[in-house]
């Protein structure tokens, strides 16, 4: 998985291998560590080659919304943006809710259609209930 880290020197993607072997805290670690080194000028070319989806945060900057583009030869991208209060309905109420915006890019030579929308699905359900993520539900 490539994770978009922002540099003084641009955007890098270095790549956290295996993760689907990993726990969470142990892919947590290895996000940290990749930041960092990238931050500090410190990554190699391996650790940038072999991904096959990134995520990329620009809500970190105040992004509302945006198109990811995919990092060839990647199968994917999804963006995540800010949350902001927004208002919505509840129950035939007006109300104002947390709200955030997420994009998934995706090659559709590699990737069918309903699979990623499914995937996009789980991932709400993931940032809505994370305890999901720890169930493993």
């Amino acid at each position: 998985i490539g994770v978009a880290v922002s540099t003084d020197k641009g955007l890098m993607v270095p790549v956290i291998k295996a993760c689907d072997t990993l726990g969470m805290a142990a892919v947590e670690a290895k996000i940290a560590d990749a930041a960092k080194r990238a931050r500090e000028s410190k990554i190699t070319l391996a650790d940038l080659e072999g991904g096959v989806f990134t995520i990329t945060n620009g809500g970190t900057f105040g992004s509302l919304l945006s198109t990811p583009i995919i990092n060839p030869p990647q199968a994917a991208i999804l963006g995540m943006h800010a949350i902001n209060d927004r208002p919505v309905a509840v129950n035939g109420q007006v109300v104002i809710r947390p709200m955030m915006y997420v994009a998934l890019s995706y090659d559709h030579r590699l990737v069918d259609g309903k699979q990623a929308v499914t995937f996009l699905v789980k991932v709400k359900q993931a940032i809505e209930d994370p305890t999901r993520l720890l169930l493993a539900v």
